[in-house]
């Protein structure tokens, strides 16, 4: 029952009692001590009675309320379900996971192509494989060198860590004193000397320490800068290596010099 009013004729009191279904209970209880009824508190106690069904129904409209937002979070779960599958099959999503790996697929094939023509470590060649080697990549370094010249093992030991880092370069090593002709033919005249080709054409070189400073102390961080201005690498990704090498890697040490060949080295 939702609301009942009962008058007792004997000593004239008024009960007014409510009831909500759903766990919340009312109740308004009012007694009249006279004989005579008051209007104004029966209309006063009716309208407490009429505000009590205003509660009752809001109470029921917010109960409503909830049960319907759960259903919408329910319904809005399963959607998304719905959607993640659509997306799953969608036919652009899959034409680009397809293209992306065939690019992976060409890049590790490139990788392995330029591997076989002696990419992606630092060699020493001969003077009879030279002219294959620097005509066979678009990219070359070559570092001439003497074997008792300080310096060009300086050289080496920076070039070395750089050939796998830039796998699209080719970088080699030729011994100056077992190359007569290379050597006159490209007038080397000063070692180090690291002779930088593109399809096979000699287009610059680094001659000693020049543009290093002019010191032994230089790193590999600033070879490899010099020689991504010179557009001979790209410009790679930093690794750990790189964070750690800001400090010098060399000291200073007087570069031992030899007369058995016809060329000066650049500590002379």
């Amino acid at each position: 029952m939702l609301g009942s009013v009962v008058v007792c004729r004997t000593c004239y009191s008024l009960y007014v009692n409510y009831s909500q279904s759903g766990g919340i209970w009312i109740s308004i209880t009012w007694r009249e001590k006279h004989r005579e009824m008051d209007p104004n508190s029966v209309k006063s106690t009716l309208s407490n009675l009429a505000l009590g069904n205003v509660m009752a129904a809001a109470a029921r409209d917010y109960q409503k309320e909830l049960l319907a937002q759960g259903k919408a979070q329910a319904s809005t779960s399963v959607n998304q379900e719905v959607d993640l599958d659509e997306l799953m099959d969608d036919p652009e999503l899959e034409k680009l996971h397809s293209e992306r790996i065939a690019a992976l697929k060409k890049e590790a094939e490139k990788r392995q192509t330029l591997k076989n023509r002696g990419h992606g470590e630092y060699r020493e060649v001969t003077e009879g494989d030279f002219l294959g080697e620097v005509t066979g990549s678009e990219k070359v370094i070559c570092h001439f060198y003497h074997r008792e010249f300080y310096r060009c093992k300086i050289m080496d030991k920076h070039l070395r860590p750089l050939a796998p880092k830039h796998i699209d370069t080719k970088f080699i090593k030729l011994d100056a004193e077992n190359a007569p002709f290379f050597v006159a033919k490209l007038a080397i005249k000063t070692l180090p000397c690291v002779v930088l080709f593109r399809n096979g054409v000699a287009t610059d070189r680094l001659v000693g320490f020049q543009d290093l400073g002019g010191k032994d102390d230089f790193t590999t961080k600033t070879l490899e800068a010099l020689l991504t201005r010179k557009g001979i690498i790209s410009e790679g990704k930093r690794d750990e290596e790189d964070e750690e090498e800001d400090y010098n890697e060399n000291k200073r040490q007087t570069v031992r010099s030899s007369s058995s060949v016809n060329i000066g080295s650049d500590s002379d």
